[in-house]
């Protein structure tokens, strides 16, 4: 990864030569030259000739050139558990897996529940990467009182969530969507009845008891997706469902968005590359929250990714070390690190068998998350700040936790051959060469 310090100036030109550029909100997908001046757009054409020759070239055929990646949904950690992750080993992360933009859960220790915590995790900003917090919607994420949201979100929060647990007082969703409707900000609902999932460690079926561990039903999710849908209704308020895992969700969004409902929802790439069987052999790397579902429940939430009712793809990248994570499968906590897989495994498991377009893959990645977060971007226009990624479609490469950026290890896919790696970033106009890792 390129240090900090060496990073270029955004002064001065660069010019990304013969690269697909699919830019979905400008209907874009073809061959063109993009020149960036002073870190901005300049130009998008099918040919632009080097104004001069101090100029730096990238040529990028062969390569899709595509609004800056961002993730909606990760786990930095920091404060409180630095040895598992950090803003700034996150970032890193990031830029390697090409994504421009992370979102990062408030679940730290302490929680992110103040302005003074959103302060903190803004002022660790780096190059690489744009963080952005999500703010705690109760206080010390306890389910007993709202936070100061308010606050946070006047001091750069750009949406709120209880996430790793539900909100489970429908009265405090219910307020929670109600007051940030005057901040036109999101609640993001990490969807489980807890009296349902009943400390379940994977997806209830023949497989958990033939395994003999104790299963979580699709309900657990489903059934509060379809409670927040209502407080959504009646209060106006915009929310955002996370982690979509089972088809019974996926409905209920899909009913939800026809009844005109201010509901957006997100998928992660385990859900589209694996199922329950991952755990066969007690691998407690493949124990997440919501778990692993049948391979039905995967084929509809792929099915609700083509027809709009999921908008967008997030990691969940959720670091854990090595000591906590290898373990006996009960003991073990959910979770497993997602940003430098997220671009292949999507590519792999939706692009290349042509379930999606590049076009929507990019959409979900880029446009969708950022909309729904109001961050700005997910296009490229002449005299905005250039904010790029660049992927090789066709580069083949094995996962290999060891050469991870990120400071824990945790992902059930090492060794698993992908598709589709990133390149290169561009970030507010700085070039960020973090895809290459040989």
């Amino acid at each position: 990864m390129t240090d900090k310090r060496q990073l270029p100036s955004a002064k001065g030109q660069l010019l990304l030569k013969g690269g697909r550029v699919i830019d979905p909100l400008n209907k874009r997908d073809g061959v063109f030259d993009i020149l960036i001046e002073d870190g901005m757009v300049k130009e998008v054409s099918g040919h632009i000739a080097s104004p001069h020759s101090g100029i730096e070239i990238i040529e990028a055929k062969g390569l899709i050139v595509a609004p800056g990646l961002c993730d909606m949904h990760v786990h930095l950690r920091e404060p409180g558990r630095e040895d598992e992750e950090t803003v700034e080993s996150g970032s890193q992360a990031a830029a390697a897996g090409g994504f421009t933009a992370v979102a990062c859960m408030p679940n730290t220790q302490p929680a992110c529940d103040n302005q003074g915590i959103v302060r903190l995790i803004k002022s660790r900003q780096t190059p690489w990467c744009a963080v952005h917090p999500v703010g705690a919607v109760t206080k010390n994420l306890a389910d007993e009182e709202l936070a100061e949201m308010g606050d946070m979100r006047l001091s750069g929060a750009v949406a709120f969530s209880n996430d790793g647990r539900p909100v489970a007082s429908a009265n405090l969703m219910r307020r929670a969507l109600d007051y940030l409707r005057m901040f036109d900000a999101p609640v993001i609902s990490h969807c489980e009845d807890l009296q349902l999932s009943a400390d379940g460690l994977m997806n209830e079926g023949p497989l958990a008891t033939r395994l003999g561990l104790r299963g979580i039903p699709n309900a657990a999710e489903a059934s509060m997706a379809y409670r927040d849908c209502q407080l959504a209704a009646l209060t106006g308020g915009r929310l955002h469902i996370a982690h979509v895992s089972c088809a019974e969700t996926v409905e209920v969004v899909r009913q939800a968005k026809r009844r005109g409902i201010r509901v957006t929802a997100e998928t992660c790439p385990h859900y589209l590359a694996l199922t329950e069987e991952a755990v066969i052999g007690y691998r407690e790397m493949a124990r997440v929250n919501p778990p692993l579902r049948t391979a039905a429940d995967r084929a509809a939430v792929i099915d609700g990714l083509r027809d709009g009712t999921i908008d967008a793809i997030a990691s969940d990248h959720a670091p854990h070390s090595a000591e906590e994570k290898e373990v006996e499968f009960d003991q073990a906590p959910c979770g497993m690190v997602g940003l430098e897989t997220a671009l292949g495994l999507c590519w792999t498991n939706l692009v290349v068998p042509g379930l999606l377009t590049p076009s929507q893959l990019v959409e979900k990645l880029s446009a969708s998350p950022r909309a729904i977060l109001g961050i700005g971007g997910g296009a490229i226009e002449t005299g905005r700040a250039a904010d790029l990624t660049v992927f090789d479609p066709e580069r083949r490469w094995t996962v290999e936790p060891a050469r991870f950026r990120s400071k824990s290890r945790n992902t059930p896919f090492a060794g698993m051959e992908l598709a589709g790696r990133a390149v290169l970033t561009v970030v507010n106009g700085l070039l960020v060469r973090a895809g290459d890792l040989d």
